[in-house]
């Protein structure tokens, strides 16, 4: 079978926090007796420093979220647009129904959310990797980190005959 006779199979991805939305959760990191608050977007580019030990406890419910306009629309158009693809949240959350239930309430009810609980890029290429031996062969992957786009990246390689667009989001 060439390539062109294969069947096209989408699947487009999404990171949820910091991505999507902006929600006043937050990751609380001690490190000898001192504890301090980093947001979504300060923990994805925050450098792990010895003795650090994480507290994600915020990130089981979606506290106070505000949808980012720009990618929301993003998010939206792939929703709407015809043509059959799967549209998956992808969050390094531990509970996923928190998330399931903002996109119920924000009227999307067919959205596959997926909690891996684990904040290592190397996580979310495995899961999309997965994927991609399920015969997915068509991938856009949007997540604010750049972490995480790069192990998504390397997956290129691995698999050059897939579709493969990951891009770091960048909002203001």
């Amino acid at each position: 079978m060439t390539k062109t006779e294969l069947k096209v199979k989408k699947l487009r991805i999404f990171d949820f926090d910091d991505t999507l939305v902006k929600s006043n959760s937050e990751v609380y990191v001690t490190n000898n007796g001192k504890t301090k608050t980093l947001t979504p977007g300060e923990f994805a580019i925050y450098k792990l420093k010895s003795g650090d030990e994480f507290d994600f406890s915020d990130f089981d419910k979606v506290i106070q979220p505000k949808k980012i306009k720009s990618m929301f629309r993003v998010f939206k158009n792939i929703y709407r647009a015809s043509g059959s693809r799967r549209l998956t949240i992808l969050t390094a959350r531990t509970a996923y129904k928190p998330v399931r239930q903002f996109f119920k309430d924000s009227g999307y009810n067919d959205v596959f959310i997926v909690a891996l609980g684990d904040n290592n890029p190397q996580k979310k290429s495995d899961w999309i990797q997965s994927q991609i031996q399920k015969g997915y062969n068509d991938i856009l992957f949007l997540d604010d980190s750049p972490k995480n786009v790069r192990a998504v990246k390397k997956l290129k390689t691995k698999y050059p005959d897939i579709k493969m667009d990951a891009r770091i989001v960048n909002y203001d």
